[in-house]
């Protein structure tokens, strides 16, 4: 499906951010996977898949709009007229704690985690295909820290929170202690 620009532009930047992702965690050890620079730290197979849960939650927030629009008979076609949506609000993720619902596991296989990521990706798609078609700025939801977002926002958010778990794995891999690769 053709995307309108401001969709396409959400789309391309989740795509362009999540292979990052998958390029710095691509080639890594299971056990440098499973390393953490400290304690309370998350390591970076429980970064991807906090990354992965968060993205199915905003898929199910996505269903849940929508259908709940569709029984209020309040969704409205896209609006020809907007060029791009207006940004998330502005907050400091530095040292923001993870709702408990999407709270990662330790442990998983790395090489799944990819896997994982991949197929959320394609499911993911199948949700902002739906914002083409819609008005997403009525189907609002809370977000626990930044207050309500509409759902194009939503989408925007999965870009900006894969964007500062890239940096942070980035940062696991330069800590003191990473596992190296095998010589």
């Amino acid at each position: 499906m053709t995307l309108p620009g401001a969709v396409q532009a959400i789309w391309d930047e989740m795509e362009s951010i999540r292979e990052q992702v998958l390029d710095e965690a691509n080639g890594l050890r299971q056990a440098q996977g499973d390393w953490r620079a400290g304690p309370g730290e998350w390591s970076i197979g429980e970064i991807l898949h906090h990354l992965i849960v968060a993205e199915i939650q905003t898929g199910k927030l996505t269903t849940k709009l929508v259908r709940e629009a569709e029984a209020a008979g309040t969704l409205t076609p896209y609006p020809s007229d907007v060029a791009r949506f207006e940004p998330l609000p502005a907050r400091d993720a530095h040292g923001m704690q993870a709702p408990a619902s999407v709270l990662p596991e330790p442990g998983r296989s790395l090489v799944q985690l990819s896997a994982e990521m991949r197929a959320i990706r394609t499911r993911s798609r199948e949700s902002v295909d739906k914002l083409a078609r819609l008005d997403p700025r009525p189907l609002v939801f809370p977000h626990f820290a930044l207050g309500d977002l509409h759902l194009a926002q939503w989408w925007m958010l999965q870009a900006a929170h894969d964007r500062i778990h890239l940096r942070q794995i980035r940062a696991v891999k330069a800590s003191p202690g990473f596992p190296g690769a095998l010589t």
